[in-house]
């Protein structure tokens, strides 16, 4: 038992943690075109780069999603920083696709361990009286990082004479501060089980299956947005809008996490039936607005896109952790709280690579209206979906 002083250093500790893990994730978001010039590489190879991130990312949580419920948080947690130490280094070596891609691959096995080993440690960390406070401090570090990474990129390329080296530098010395933080307050594993090698199993419980499956695909549509904006917003930026400002590419993917925040604010002042109906419909109409973005190359939709997109997926995503991370004994906490988040990158990762896939044959624009179609049907889906399965479950609950 730590006292209230300990707890807020290392709840601390490890939201900074989080956040700056995540926050190397996109700084090189803003760099694609900077990237595809001095490589001399098409709108697919970028879409491959984001996705080899997104599958490590995947294959972190599958892997090791459940080895924090054996031996501690902690441990994880510290990898996870190490990781994102060596991804910054391999970032600052001299420039090739291959390198470009192994780093890719480094900096989403970080942000694997630390998504959802960092979600449980939150919630342990604030205890089962406050579960709700605590995985919406979990997501708002997680998707904030994200939203700074993208942005401080962004804005350093502009005004930096080193756009692809400053941007990793900081964030060098960032990843070491937090490593040194969080080894310094947070606390050990008590009692660590012996470490067992299993096959590698990402278990759900039962009960929480049928709300599971909704949360993953209606969080999973938002993140699928962002997926796409993030792969290809600077191309397009570029290509279409004549734009090379790179803080505009990093403001668009910051305006969608920077806003999936304040949805986390917003669920969390309505019922989760609410939340996860109100962002289904969102997600709808944030497709139907990227739509008119890519037909009308309008830069105002553009920018209002990703904002109506990070408030309704911030909703799916909170509503989806109530219904699961938050519903389950500390025990298994990690393994549904990986579950879930590989779930979202799973999402997150196809639909970028179908949009560079299609974007051979048709062109960007055309593949990216095609893409918004698809995520307004499957955002409807889930909400009519989850309406009728609260709607069961109520009839099925006998009167008082």
């Amino acid at each position: 038992m730590i006292s209230a002083p300990a707890r807020r250093g290392a709840v601390l500790a490890t939201a900074f943690a989080f956040l700056v893990t995540m926050m190397g994730t996109t700084l090189p978001t803003p760099l694609y075109s900077l990237y595809s010039q001095r490589l001399d590489f098409t709108e697919f190879t970028v879409t491959i780069l984001f996705a080899v991130y997104a599958f490590g990312v995947m294959f972190a949580l599958i892997v090791f999603g459940r080895l924090s419920d054996q031996i501690g948080r902690r441990p994880i947690l510290l990898t996870a920083l190490v990781l994102a130490v060596i991804s910054a280094v391999m970032f600052l070596l001299p420039l090739s696709l291959p390198l470009l891609i192994a780093a890719r691959i480094v900096s989403g096995l970080s942000a694997g361990l630390m998504s959802g080993t960092g979600t449980a440690a939150v919630i342990d960390l604030f205890g089962p009286a406050d579960k709700a406070r605590a995985g919406m401090l979990a997501i708002a570090v997680n998707t904030g990082g994200l939203g700074v990474g993208t942005l401080f990129a962004g804005v350093v390329a502009d005004l930096s004479s080193a756009p692809l080296t400053l941007p990793y530098a900081v964030h060098l010395g960032l990843s070491v501060l937090a490593f040194v933080t969080l080894r310094a307050f947070t606390p050990a594993p008590a009692d660590p089980a012996p470490l067992r090698l299993q096959a590698p199993r990402l278990t759900v419980p039962a009960p929480i299956r049928g709300a599971f499956v909704r949360g993953v695909l209606a969080a999973g549509a938002g993140f699928a947005v962002c997926g796409v904006l993030t792969a290809v917003s600077a191309l397009f930026l570029v290509r279409y809008l004549g734009i090379g400002s790179h803080t505009v590419a990093g403001l668009v993917v910051f305006l969608a996490f920077a806003f999936m925040v304040v949805g986390q604010f917003v669920a969390r002042r309505i019922s989760s039936r609410a939340a996860m109906q109100a962002g289904c419909g969102g997600l709808v109409v944030a497709a139907a607005v990227l739509a008119v973005a890519l037909s009308a190359e309008s830069l105002a939709a553009l920018l209002i896109a990703p904002i109506v997109l990070g408030v309704s997926a911030g909703l799916c995503v909170n509503a989806g952790l109530a219904a699961t991370v938050e519903r389950v004994d500390p025990a298994q906490r990690g393994a549904v709280s990986s579950a879930f988040f590989a779930g979202l990158y799973l999402m997150l990762a196809v639909p970028a690579i179908g949009v560079g896939a299609l974007s051979l044959a048709i062109g960007l624009r055309e593949s990216g209206l095609v893409f918004a179609g698809l995520v307004a049907l499957l955002a409807a889906a889930v909400g009519v979906a989850d309406i009728a399965a609260r709607g069961s479950a109520a009839r099925a609950t006998p009167l008082p």
